[in-house]
């Protein structure tokens, strides 16, 4: 399926969201996760659910002084 994965269109496999994150190589304990504006928690991602043309904005958070 297609979805928008920080802006970029991206073919994905995973038919969840931690499957996705993993899958385009990112560390789950490193993010978090927007699908479709709305921030969803990381108990959740196994069951959240993708589907065609989802948006998803994984952030994460860089220290630094």
């Amino acid at each position: 399926m297609q979805i928008t994965l920080n802006g970029q269109s991206t073919a994905t496999a995973a038919l969840t969201l931690l499957d996705m994150i993993i899958e385009q190589g990112f560390a789950p304990d490193a993010v978090i996760a927007d699908v479709n504006f709305e921030l969803i928690k990381r108990e959740c991602w196994q069951d959240h659910l993708l589907h065609e043309g989802d948006t998803v904005e994984l952030l994460s958070f860089v220290g630094g002084g």
